[in-house]
């Protein structure tokens, strides 16, 4: 009996021990907290600059579904028709690839005269690969509202562009609005990989303690904890806005 406490004893006093020496240690767990703000503030970026590319693109491609075929053919409606093929190339070139490699693609060969500004190189590439999913969930959204709101519209004296402004895009945002959410908690954890281009995310900052202290577990455990503790705050948000949305529907 007194050696099982004496090895709890010992086993708890390593814990403690290498805790110290993980985080308080020279201030290491500020290698962490300087971590997860750049990986907020590139989840931020990304994200707006995926809902402008998301919302452009589904507007081009439900446009094209929903009024080429009743298009004279002219100039409105080839420029309608690229438009719709570079959009289609666009989703079909980022979500066929993995995120990782277009990170690495952007940093090593697109963007090499901007790699001291890795932020924002991590910005432009989550941004893109963000809002080629963006796109189709608001164009989901989109298509989603039934054919007599444009009629309404219309009634009202509004041209395409006005209807689409004034009632479909208010009612479709609604609709996704719960998809989008989710969308933000994805990109947040796909960030982790920004580290492979030697951004301090929160992942490199575990990977900074993990490779000064000769010790995995504690800090990539912190790591994985933090991500954990994130996306169930989010993802508690997203289930409240879900219900709200039901709830202003009755």
């Amino acid at each position: 009996m007194y050696l099982y406490q004496l090895s709890i004893r010992d086993w708890w006093q390593d814990l403690k021990d290498t805790f110290v020496l993980n985080f308080i240690a020279d201030d290491r767990y500020m290698l962490l907290v300087k971590g997860l703000g750049n990986t907020f503030l590139v989840t931020l970026g990304a994200t707006l600059l995926g809902i402008l590319l998301g919302v452009i693109v589904a507007l081009v491609r439900s446009t094209y579904d929903k009024t080429a075929a009743g298009m004279h053919p002219g100039f409105g409606k080839f420029i309608l028709s690229f438009l719709n093929k570079v959009s289609s190339l666009y989703l079909t070139v980022i979500r066929g690839t993995p995120v990782l490699v277009q990170l690495m693609i952007a940093y090593f060969v697109i963007f090499v005269s901007l790699a001291q500004h890795k932020t924002i190189i991590a910005i432009i590439a989550f941004g893109i690969n963000s809002g080629a999913y963006v796109a189709e969930i608001i164009r989901s959204g989109i298509m989603s509202i039934d054919n007599g709101q444009f009629e309404a519209g219309r009634s009202l004296g509004f041209n395409y562009a006005q209807t689409l402004i004034y009632i479909i895009i208010p009612q479709a945002f609604k609709n996704v609005l719960p998809a989008l959410a989710n969308e933000f908690i994805v990109l947040i954890k796909e960030t982790s990989v920004s580290c492979y281009i030697g951004l301090h995310d929160l992942t490199k900052g575990g990977e900074i303690i993990r490779s000064r202290t000769y010790t995995a577990f504690m800090p990539l455990l912190a790591v994985a904890l933090i991500y954990l503790v994130i996306v169930m705050f989010f993802s508690r948000l997203v289930t409240i806005l879900e219900r709200r949305l039901r709830n202003s529907e009755r």
